[in-house]
């Protein structure tokens, strides 16, 4: 059946069709419009790159944390105590003279204590540290890192190297590894460990300034690692480590104009170290070789002096009478040019040569004298103990 009204109705509507046509086609323009707008919006000059929230990122700086762990327990502090006598005048013992003056007399005996640092180099007990830190000490006594305490004994000294080795008597040590200090290179970083000023134990950070350091009139034997890690008073016999916590010097001294650190230390490596403080744990000393002369390097001057023309060669200038260089016939005057097969040019490079000679060992010394070249033949003795 046909509906009347169906024309009428959509009469009624077509008006707001096109209404709704016609906002459709302006809503469509304008997204038109905004994305053809949309690269020509400001855009930032320089983009940023916001890190992650990850807590488990590796750190922004590099941490020597696990190297110092590794040392840390090894290394202990040291304080000796030594008794002064002070001597006066006994005058001063007359009663009637001690009234007149009034108050009591200061004691004639006083306590000094000095702070010094110190390395574990075995868990039997072995303590390495310097010479001048517990010498001429009446008692030694020695906090660990885990705050126990021992009073310590003098096994052996070595004041050419300014060594010293202690011994206690405590159980579960931890001791220090040692590492290769020959390895080192200019530039290297290290940490110094040890007791400065007394504080407690404190960890400074550095690089090799330079090794081989000699002639600084600190020891006989001189082979120093300078460093520009802090080291102050109560740092030496401290240890000195790579980044890996392996132990390549005992700190042993600062150069300093006030007393306190100015970025110039120096430490024995272990390269020389270890060697003495071996014998001095087996043997209680350190046996070397020793000639018994007194030399001095040959300046051009001196050279042109004796009518030679080179400075290659060490010139004695003291022969002790009757040690081994004067029963072999060596005379102040003589330059010696050779000793075995190794040419001789400096003088601590010819120390270091005799005393690693077993006393006893015969050897060849080639010597100028006179202008003329002689071979002698020298039984190396046992070099005297230091002082």
């Amino acid at each position: 059946m046909n509906n009347p009204d169906k024309p009428a109705l959509i009469r009624k509507l077509l008006p707001y069709f096109g209404q709704g046509i016609a906002v459709g086609i302006i809503a469509g323009l304008a997204i038109i419009v905004l994305l053809w707008l949309k690269p020509f919006q400001s855009q930032p000059v320089v983009e940023i790159r916001q890190a992650a929230d990850n807590t488990e990122a590796t750190p922004a700086t590099a941490s020597y944390a696990d190297a110092v762990a590794l040392a840390s327990d090894a290394v202990v502090n040291i304080q000796t105590t030594k008794t002064i006598h002070r001597r006066s005048h006994p005058f001063f013992d007359d009663p009637e003279i001690r009234r007149y003056f009034g108050g009591p007399l200061l004691p004639r005996e006083q306590q000094q204590t000095h702070l010094g640092s110190g390395v574990i180099v075995s868990e039997q007990g072995y303590i390495a540290t310097n010479h001048h830190v517990i010498k001429n000490a009446d008692e030694i006594s020695v906090v660990l890192h885990d705050g126990r305490s021992a009073v310590a004994r003098i096994i052996g000294t070595d004041p050419d190297t300014d060594m010293a080795i202690l011994k206690i008597q405590l159980d579960h040590l931890h001791s220090v590894v040692f590492g290769d200090s020959s390895k080192l290179r200019v530039g290297d970083v290290v940490l110094a460990i040890g007791n400065p000023f007394g504080v407690g134990q404190t960890v400074t950070q550095g690089i090799v300034s330079a090794t081989g350091r000699n002639q600084l009139g600190l020891s006989t034997f001189e082979n120093f690692i300078q460093t520009d890690a802090a080291i102050n008073p109560g740092n030496s016999g401290g240890a000195l480590i790579n980044s890996r916590g392996e132990l390549i010097g005992i700190n042993t001294a600062i150069y300093s104009r006030s007393g306190g650190s100015q970025g110039i230390g120096f430490a024995v490596p272990t390269s020389l170290a270890q060697d003495v403080l071996t014998q001095l744990i087996e043997h209680g000393q350190v046996t070397r070789g020793w000639l018994g002369i007194e030399t001095q390097a040959l300046s051009p001057e001196l050279a042109e002096s004796f009518g030679i023309g080179t400075t290659q060669g060490l010139l004695i200038a003291g022969v002790l009478h009757n040690g081994p260089a004067g029963q072999a016939g060596l005379q102040a005057g003589d330059i010696i040019t050779r000793i075995n097969d190794t040419d001789v040019t400096q003088a601590q490079d010819a120390l270091e040569l005799i005393s690693k000679f077993k006393p006893g060992t015969a050897i060849r010394l080639q010597i100028l004298r006179n202008n003329q070249t002689k071979d002698l033949s020298a039984t190396v003795g046992t070099r005297p103990a230091s002082d």
